[in-house]
């Protein structure tokens, strides 16, 4: 049975509006700047990756990338994020999106060890049916318990992490475009609306993280 609600379609509109907003402001932000160097350039097709496949994932729109693909995708973009800078400052600013992308490959994975068991049937019967020894089926639901609760925990940090990073981005003050002096603010200020851009992915990301898709 499907579990998809107008409630639900809607709000999955909503967080495919704002992720192909980012998208196309991301984009515009590269046209505007050709001379950016190639770790930005190649931080700006992560970005639109990211952005493209966030838009479509509410949809099950058959992605190019098979799970396992995207989860090897993503895990390799964040790792790009954490490995690149140069500079503490800068590994600092770099973290968020690293960890978007992990948040990414996160809820691409394929859960493990997942098994289809009929709704209408007792574990009694379907152990029976199986031929399953009763202490073999106990010791899975087991490890299937701990399993769940891992990837809830993993779930819940990387949804904290990321409302804290949005809630961070979209109350700092905008940056001054005329009296930059410092490389920072001059950076900010030729992507005035980066930390707004920034705060609306991570939001979208946690969000997508707490539904069902």
């Amino acid at each position: 049975m499907s579990d998809r609600t107008p409630a639900l379609d809607a709000v999955h509109g909503m967080l495919t509006l704002l992720f192909a907003v980012v998208a196309l402001h991301v984009l515009w932000h590269a046209v505007r700047s050709p001379g950016a160097g190639r770790r930005n350039r190649v931080d700006l097709v992560l970005h639109c990756a990211m952005t493209a496949a966030m838009a479509a994932m509410p949809w099950r729109l058959g992605p190019p990338l098979t799970a396992r693909a995207a989860t090897v995708f993503f895990t390799a973009a964040a790792l790009w994020f954490l490995l690149t800078p140069h500079r503490a400052a800068v590994f600092a600013d770099r973290l968020t999106p690293a960890v978007g992308m992990a948040a990414m490959a996160w809820m691409s994975r394929t859960p493990s060890g997942a098994v289809s068991v009929s709704a209408s049937a007792s574990p009694q019967e379907t152990v029976a049916a199986a031929g399953i020894p009763a202490a073999h089926h106990t010791a899975a639901h087991g490890h299937a318990d701990d399993a769940s609760t891992a990837a809830t925990l993993v779930t819940v940090v990387l949804t904290v992490y990321l409302l804290g990073c949005a809630l961070r981005s979209l109350t700092r003050p905008m940056p001054a475009l005329r009296a930059a002096t410092d490389p920072a603010h001059r950076a900010a200020a030729t992507d005035p609306f980066g930390y707004v851009r920034d705060g609306a992915m991570a939001l979208g990301t946690a969000v997508m993280l707490l539904l069902p898709h």
